[in-house]
């Protein structure tokens, strides 16, 4: 199959990683990753903060990108950029007068997964040890995010996965339904309330014993990990994809920066690879994925 990569705005610039370990999980299944080139942002932050006409040539580029790819199905390792797109792009373009764009993105989105329904619903994976190879021996809790809950309906996808993979441990997260106070530019807007948000929640993460809390949305991550850094305490954060990549031979990192070793760029030519999009020669820097983008990335 001919899988297309929407790598997201922020997993773009913050965690160009879990697009490596995106690639990585889905060519070890035997697939062909592909980036399509002109991506940006899928509009989510200006349709929340109300600011419509603006969202609406994002939305326009994101189809445009989408539509001239060449590819079976696409998927994001965000649950809530791939919600975005089915709730909120639709509407953009007929508030904005234009059927056929809202069309349109409805058909993309459409065939565009979220990772962990990709991988169960379509490529019938169940067990990440067998099936994938996955490795990661630590004790991990793992964090539902609102959009994948709420909108996409994902239920137990992601952490029946983490849960599957040898020699973890999983721990229940004690009110894992409660938002973790990221909320987008909510936590700009109300930072006292997202802070004490987080600050419950990682209250709860801390009670599991956990070395790290995992979950499906690098923002969700972000918020929780950087206020984890500023208590100087607690676990790290990673995402999933990365625990599904980490097997014996080339195992998830703990201690400093949690990273996979990157291999240098396997380009094939022709249409552009995800994995030569996503990691550059030297190191997985956002840039080397952002030459790829225009319009709206943030």
């Amino acid at each position: 199959m001919r899988i297309a990569l929407f790598a997201t705005c922020i997993v773009d610039a913050m965690y160009p990683r879990v697009a490596l370990a995106t690639v990585r999980v889905l060519e070890r299944l035997g697939h062909e990753v592909v980036f399509p080139p002109g991506q940006g942002c899928c509009s989510q932050m200006h349709v929340n903060s109300g600011y419509f006409d603006d969202a609406l040539p994002v939305v326009r580029n994101h189809v445009k990108a989408f539509t001239a790819a060449d590819y079976d199905v696409a998927v994001a390792p965000s649950g809530s950029c791939v919600a975005s797109l089915g709730h909120q792009q639709p509407m953009i373009a007929r508030a904005g007068g234009d059927e056929e764009l809202a069309v349109a993105a409805a058909a993309v989105a459409g065939n565009t997964y979220e990772l962990s329904q990709l991988l169960v619903d379509v490529l019938g994976v169940r067990d990440a040890a067998a099936q994938l190879g996955s490795w990661f021996p630590h004790r991990v809790t793992y964090h539902p995010s609102c959009h994948g809950m709420r909108l996409l309906r994902l239920g137990d996808r992601q952490k029946d996965l983490v849960a599957s993979v040898g020699g973890l441990d999983l721990v229940e997260l004690p009110d894992a339904e409660e938002c973790c106070g990221f909320g987008g530019t909510f936590s700009f807007k109300n930072p006292d309330v997202s802070a004490a948000m987080a600050e419950e929640k990682i209250d709860n993460i801390v009670s599991t014993g956990a070395e790290l809390c995992t979950g499906g949305d690098a923002s969700c991550l972000l918020h929780l990990g950087g206020a984890m850094a500023r208590r100087d305490s607690g676990p790290g954060t990673v995402h999933f994809a990365e625990i599904l990549a980490s097997t014996r031979e080339n195992p998830l990192e703990v201690s400093g920066p949690v990273e996979l070793s990157i291999p240098k760029s396997r380009g094939r030519g022709g249409c552009t690879s995800a994995r030569s999009s996503a990691a550059g020669p030297a190191s997985p820097a956002s840039s080397s994925v952002s030459s790829h983008t225009t319009g709206g990335a943030r």
